[in-house]
């Protein structure tokens, strides 16, 4: 559920300095897919320029999950062109997708595509659906119907549509990131579309220093207004938001979470959401399935999982901001 870089859920910045004293030459690399953009620094044991790797990896994402790119697997699926055939990619997105639908109780939910296209979240049209509308899209929305048989994705209706925008990036974070590992990069950052996953130092020899943006409309600029920086190594960590990516209408503003439920933006006061934990892919998915359940809900149910932290952004009853966190997350809060 992202677009352009500029209309991000919530964008997460890496902070970082360059010592020149310290041993080995770190690189840096940027540029744009999955309709977003991507910033990755790694320090390499031979010194070895990977953009061309790299490029090719994320190219492979475009062909398989880009539901901007009108040739994907993606895009041939919710045409019902090539029967259904998928490649590797795809289906680690949908076996993952399918397990969090079960655990957020249907909060996550890819099969909210035509959803999300009416609402004009999506690769579609915004169509300024009324409720008759949304009605009559619900009856193609739930993971129910749709399955893997093989290689090949099968759906109840041809009307089903996928939309997998809110954990493809973290994935795409994740195989990257398992590519540095196997080329023996020790220390590296990894960032695309916001989602993040660090492993090691940053070029000062200390822990990576993710700055969360504070959710004030308008705050367009990543990295301008921090809320809060984490300091963090060896884990990931995705952020969900819904100041930047939104449209008013009637002087009514309409968000990009969307209930998968009712078909319609959720009303709420939680306006971040930021997941830490070892998966880029999960932390992806559940930073927004909490966005969808609400503050207390979403609460609850960051608490029950194992090894998952969360610092949550809320208003309170006077419009002021307030936060909570899990205890696990204290240790890598730091002030801006």
């Amino acid at each position: 559920m992202k677009q352009h870089s500029i209309l991000l859920l919530l964008l997460v910045v890496w902070i970082s300095s360059c010592d020149p004293g310290f041993k080995g030459e770190y690189y840096s690399l940027q540029g744009f897919t999955q309709g977003t953009t991507y910033h990755i620094t790694y320090q390499h044991p031979t010194e070895t320029d990977l953009t061309e790797q790299i490029d090719s990896i994320l190219r492979r994402f475009d062909a398989s999950l880009s539901s901007y790119d009108s040739t994907s697997i993606i895009s041939a699926i919710n045409r019902n062109d090539l029967g259904g055939k998928t490649d590797s990619l795809f289906r680690t997105v949908f076996r993952e997708s399918g397990r969090v639908y079960q655990v957020t109780g249907g909060a996550f939910d890819i099969s909210l595509g035509p959803v999300i296209n009416a609402w004009g979240f999506g690769s579609g049209q915004q169509q300024n659906p009324d409720s008759a509308m949304i009605d009559s899209l619900l009856q193609y929305v739930g993971m129910e119907k749709v399955s893997l048989r093989g290689v090949r994705l099968t759906k109840s209706h041809p009307g089903v549509q996928l939309n997998v925008n809110a954990i493809a990036q973290g994935y795409a974070v994740d195989v990257v990131a398992g590519y540095l590992d196997e080329l023996g990069c020790r220390n590296y950052m990894v960032e695309i579309g916001g989602e993040i996953r660090t492993h090691g130092m940053n070029e000062k020899g200390n822990f990576w220093r993710i700055g969360v943006d504070r959710p004030e409309y308008g705050n367009m600029v990543p990295g301008q207004q921090l809320q809060v920086i984490i300091s963090m190594h060896n884990r990931s960590l995705a952020t969900s938001g819904n100041y930047r990516k939104f449209y008013e209408k009637d002087g009514v503003k309409i968000t990009h979470s969307i209930d998968p439920v009712s078909g319609y933006p959720k009303a709420s006061n939680l306006l971040s959401v930021t997941i830490l934990c070892d998966e880029c892919m999960t932390a992806d998915a559940y930073a927004t399935s909490c966005m969808v359940m609400g503050l207390e809900k979403g609460k609850i149910f960051v608490e029950g999982q194992k090894g998952v932290d969360a610092y949550f952004i809320f208003g309170d009853e006077y419009g002021a901001y307030q936060v909570w966190y899990t205890d696990g997350m204290k240790k890598y809060i730091e002030l801006p």
